[in-house]
Order: structure tokens, then sequence, then C-alpha cells
């Protein structure tokens, strides 16, 4: 019998008993729905985490040199805990005997940050991210300045108490306002606004526009970074094969300036976009590993489910048969008949699995933060799923239906 005949009576079957056909589905429906819908939100937070997260809080090809590492998303003991606290801090000579000896060609920029409050005519904007840095911190950062400009180097090294803010602070502190070239109080000091940067969105529904930079050596240091203190220093390079270099100089330099040992560890930490994954990588790869199992459980459930429907339905069609052998129909044409029919049932399961899989991941994405982005990989998965399972759960009906004596069906009930 040909393949399309098959599957054209495979249908006129589903169609005459949609019930039944229906339950039959709805074990690999729901196994493939649930693949879908989970590859796609992993997926998706793959790519959030590293074009979001990673790169808005370190930034590609950019590595930061500190006491300790700003994100640790894992438990750690407390013991090292203590360890890191007891660890100095990087301070102004550091990061200038640092980046007097990388060689490799890389932007520098002091850093360093806190939560503090802004206020003007009366308005207050609490938690804002205060961040002293350099002039070529904009760049590091790829922030683009849509009004005004950003602070210079001259204006570094005066120590002028400029500020350039967020989008968000800028809209709410002074709203109506053209926020250039008026003056706001941090900290009990004036600070004139030179520039405003691009909105930035949000990060895991957290606003990334409420800060606001001026440079690390104005007066309102004594606020983040105080008695020479800095949180790190960044460095960012071309690419990453270039930042690799110039974290292993800077490595070496702080080692040999801190005077430490061979067999001791390094009293520094170097936080790249790598390592700020490194924990979502691992719970990840931990998903994509039990996603096998947990969507087995239902491909075999929905398997067995059309097995015995099949069964039924060869007993049902008992005469059926009979009438198609007397009428010249080969075991062949019959055992392809049956298995067509099991594996277009469990194929229509699979489609709507997908359909509803994909619903679904974006159901989640519209009513939480959490991103989704289907995988074209898991489509096909799911359709070879489908048809593999239709098949295995309709061999044996068919072999049944197939070796059926013509004489006796004919007899059948």
């Amino acid at each position: 019998m040909p393949v399309l005949e098959a599957v054209r009576m495979a249908l006129r079957t589903i169609r005459a008993q949609k019930l039944k056909s229906f339950f039959s589905l709805i074990g690999v429906l729901i196994g493939v729905t649930f693949l879908i819908a989970v590859v796609s939100i992993v997926q998706g937070m793959n790519r959030y985490m590293v074009d979001r997260f990673a790169n808005a809080l370190i930034g590609a090809n950019t590595f930061e040199l500190r006491q300790r590492p700003s994100i640790v998303t894992g438990n750690v003991p407390d013991d090292v805990w203590l360890a890191w606290r007891r660890r100095p801090r990087i301070s102004y000579e550091d990061a200038d005997y640092v980046r007097q000896r990388i060689h490799t060609p890389a932007t520098f920029t002091k850093f360093c940050s806190d939560r503090v409050q802004v206020k003007y005519a009366g308005r207050v904007a609490k938690d804002i991210d205060l961040v002293g840095a350099e002039a070529s911190y904009f760049g590091i950062r790829n922030y683009e300045i849509t009004a005004g400009r950003s602070f210079t180097e001259q204006e570094v090294q005066t120590s002028l108490p400029v500020l350039v803010v967020g989008n968000e602070l800028a809209a709410k502190l002074l709203p109506n306002v053209d926020p250039l070239g008026k003056t706001v109080e941090i900290g009990g000091l004036p600070y004139r606004i030179i520039g405003v940067v691009a909105k930035q969105g949000t990060l895991f529904g957290l606003s990334l526009d409420k800060f606001a930079i001026m440079p690390f050596s104005a007066p309102g240091r004594r606020l983040i970074c105080p008695i020479n203190i800095l949180d790190a220093l960044i460095v960012r390079t071309s690419d990453p094969g270039r930042m690799q270099n110039a974290m292993a100089e800077a490595e070496a330099v702080m080692r040999g300036r801190r005077h430490l040992k061979p067999w001791q560890e390094n009293n520094f930490a170097f936080q790249t976009a790598e390592g700020a994954l490194g924990t979502w990588q691992k719970i990840s790869k931990v998903l994509f590993l039990t996603l096998p199992g947990l969507v087995a459980i239902s491909l075999v459930v929905g398997g067995i489910v059309i097995m015995n429907i099949m069964l039924m339905a060869v007993s049902e069609r008992t005469r059926e048969i009979g009438i198609r052998k007397a009428l010249g129909a080969r075991r062949g044409d019959i055992l392809a008949q049956f298995v067509m029919e099991s594996a277009t049932l469990s194929l229509a399961g699979a489609i709507l699995g997908i359909g509803f899989g994909i619903v679904l991941a974006f159901v989640v994405k519209a009513l939480t933060p959490l991103p989704a982005a289907v995988a074209p990989w898991s489509v096909l998965v799911g359709v070879v799923l489908g048809v593999t399972v239709g098949v295995a759960a309709g061999v044996y009906p068919a072999s049944r239906a197939s070796r059926l004596d013509p004489i006796v069906a004919l007899r059948a009930e």
C-alpha cells in the first residue's frame, strides 16, 4: 500500500473517531508540550542571561579586578566569606600599578558605586546607584548619551562635581524639566547634570535606569569610594583572546605587587561575564539532562495508551480486516495501514503539543519576567518523537491485525 494512501486512510479513521483519537494522543501531546515549553524557557533564559544579565552587569570582553567577586549566585560557606572580607581592598595605587604594566591593548576605568539619595527642588529619589568612574566608563558600558554629554578626563582630573544620569532618574526626579544644567544634591553636595544616558530597560523586572555617574575623584567620592579605595578596576579589550591575555598579565602583576608566594592563593578576584553565568550554566545543564527523563515518562504513557487503543481498534474492525483481505489486501498492506494510523495519531498529538508548548512558553513570557525563545531543534525533536512513539506503539497491534485469518475475520460480529 502506498504511504500516502495509508496516511489518507488513517486520517479518515481519526476523523470518524474524534473523541477516541483525542484521548489516544493526549499522552504524546502532554510530553511534547512539556518538551517545547521547558526548552523554550531554558533557551530564553540562556539568551537573557548572556545578553542582559552578564553583558549588562559586566560587559563583553570585560573583566573587573576586585577584592572579591561582586556577583555570587551559589552558596558560599561562611569561612570563604570571612576570607574574602579579610583581603586587602583595591586601592588607587593598585589600579594605576596594574594599568601601567598591562601590555595588551585595553581600556581601563577606576570604579566604585553605592546606593544614595538624590534630591532636587524638594523631591527625593531613593536607592539610586551612584557610580564613580573615569571618562572611559561610558565606552566600556556602551552607554549612549541622548542629551548633553559625558564628562571628560579633564573634568575627572580637576574633580568637577558633574553628573550624567540615567533615563528613569531624569524622568522621575525632574519631570517636565530639561535636566541639563540643573543642580541636584547628593550627600549634601551640589552636582550639575551634564548628560542623560539612553534608556537601558529592565533586568528581571528591575530598572537599569536608576543611576547617576560622576567622576570618581569628585567630592562625593567620600560616599562611595573613601580613603583611596576602589570597588574595582574595570578592563575591557577588543576580543575574548585579548581579555584572557590582559587578565593573565593583571594576575601576574597583582601577585608580584602583593608578594604572594607560588603556593599562596590570590588575595584578589577577577569578575567576568562567564564567571557571573557559572551557576546559571550549571542549572541549565541539569535541566537539559533531566528533561529527557521527564519527557520520556509522558511519551511512554502516551505510547501505551495508543497501543491499547489500536488493539481495541483491531478487535472492533476485525470484519473490516477480513473484507480487505478477501478483496486481495496483503499482510503488508494491513500492517502498513495500522502502523500508519498509529503514527499519524501520535504525530497529530506531537503537532498539537508543539503548538501548545509554544503558546505556553509565550504565556509564561507575557505574565512573568521569564523570557522564552523557541529552539528550532526542539520542534524537530518533537516531530521525530511523535512519529517514533506512534510507530513503536502501532507495530504490535498492526502485527496482530495482519496475521488474522480472513475467513475467521469475516465471521466476526
